[in-house]
C-alpha cells in the first residue's frame, strides 16, 4: 500500500486549502502535525516528517505546500527508499530562510513535480525552476495563482488531483520495473540475454521513461 502524506506548510492548512480537500479525496492518507505551526524551523519540521513516515509503512507519495515542501525534501531524501514520489507545490524560497545550504542540490531519488506560479510572494518562478532543475523535478506553471492556497482560490483543485494520480502511476511503473529488472538479475545468463532483447524489442517501458521529465506548462497538468 502507498500512503499519501500530506505536509502542510505554516500555520498548516486550514478546512479551506486545497491540501485538507486532497486529503478527503485519497485512500490511506496521512497527515504531518507539526508542534509548532509558527515557526519554521527545518530541522525540526523534517524530524518529524521522518517520524511519521517511519511508523507508516510502506511506501509514501508526499504532497508537500510551502515551507513543508523545504521540510519534505529533506527528510525525504534521508529516506528515499520508502518514497515512490513527491508533489511539491509552492515551495518556500529557502533563502529566506536561510536554509538554501541545508537542501539537496541534486536529483532525487524519485519521480517529483514542482508547481508554482508567476506571482507567488514566496518564491517567484524562476526560483521554483533553478530548484526543480537541482532536483531534476518536472516543473508545472500555473500562472497568476498567488501562492497556490486558500487565499488565492485554491480549495477543491481537482486539477492538483490529477497531478497527483499522474505521479502515483508513474511511480508504480518505475518501481515495477525496477522489480522486473532484479528479478531478471537472479535467471541464468541465456534468460538474461532473452529479457534484454525482449526490453530492446519494446516489451516494456525502456529505463529512461523511468527518468524524470522536465516540462513548463501553463496549463499546469499539460
Amino acid at each position: 500500500m502507498v500512503t499519501t502524506l500530506i505536509v502542510p506548510g505554516l500555520h498548516s492548512s486550514g478546512e479551506d486549502h486545497w491540501q485538507t480537500w486532497l486529503e478527503h479525496q485519497t485512500p490511506a492518507s496521512v497527515r504531518v502535525i507539526q508542534r509548532d505551526w509558527r515557526t519554521p524551523d527545518l530541522s525540526e519540521w523534517s524530524r518529524k516528517i521522518r517520524n511519521v513516515i517511519s511508523a507508516t509503512p510502506g511506501r509514501h507519495l508526499v504532497v508537500a505546500h510551502s515551507f513543508g515542501v523545504l521540510a519534505s525534501v529533506q527528510a525525504a531524501t534521508d529516506l528515499a527508499h520508502r518514497i515512490s514520489g513527491a508533489l511539491l507545490v509552492a515551495p518556500a524560497d529557502p533563502e529566506r530562510f536561510g536554509v538554501a545550504d541545508l537542501l539537496p542540490a541534486e536529483a532525487l531519488p524519485f519521480p517529483a513535480v514542482v508547481v508554482g506560479s508567476t506571482n507567488d510572494p514566496w518564491m517567484s518562478l524562476d526560483a521554483a525552476a533553478h530548484w526543480a532543475d537541482f532536483w531534476n523535478a518536472d516543473l508545472v506553471n500555473l500562472g497568476e495563482a498567488g501562492h497556490i492556497n486558500s487565499a488565492s482560490g485554491y480549495g477543491p483543485w481537482p486539477e492538483g488531483l490529477a497531478l497527483l494520480e499522474r505521479l502515483r502511476r508513474r511511480a508504480a511503473r518505475i518501481e515495477h520495473w525496477r522489480a522486473s529488472d532484479t528479478a531478471q538479475s537472479t535467471l541464468p545468463a541465456a534468460h538474461r540475454a532473452n529479457w534484454g532483447s525482449q526490453r530492446a524489442r519494446g516489451a516494456g517501458p525502456q529505463i529512461a521513461d523511468a527518468a524524470p521529465r522536465r516540462r513548463l506548462s501553463a496549463s499546469g497538468i499539460g
